[in-house]
């Protein structure tokens, strides 16, 4: 992970579609969600959400898999964890318990 990698990353996130549609297939969990249902969920065109989840390909954040005349979409929860984890790595000179406030984020259960 480098700094380009992280910004290409979160400038993913950082719009207001992508971000729900990125919720949307966290919710789904390691069972993905078919891109009709992302569409459906997130209240937008097929057209319209198969640019976005490009974009999310292209950044590393999801996986597709094809299953049937489906593709199944995914969160590359590595990709996440390593994002996540290079934001924090240099977190609080070496005082993590000062970090506390961001483990607990991390470890709600699903």
């Amino acid at each position: 992970m480098n700094d380009h990698d992280a910004a290409t990353r979160l400038s993913t996130l950082a719009h207001d579609v992508r971000l729900r549609v990125f919720r949307t297939v966290m919710s789904a969990g390691p069972a993905g969600m078919p891109a009709s249902k992302i569409a459906d969920a997130v209240e937008i065109s097929r057209n319209n959400l198969s640019a976005h989840l490009n974009i999310f390909l292209q950044a590393g954040l999801m996986d597709v898999e094809p299953s049937g005349r489906q593709r199944i979409y995914r969160i590359n929860l590595t990709a996440v964890s390593d994002t996540i984890g290079y934001l924090v790595a240099d977190c609080c000179q070496g005082h993590p318990e000062v970090c506390d406030a961001l483990g607990k984020h991390l470890r709600t259960p699903c």
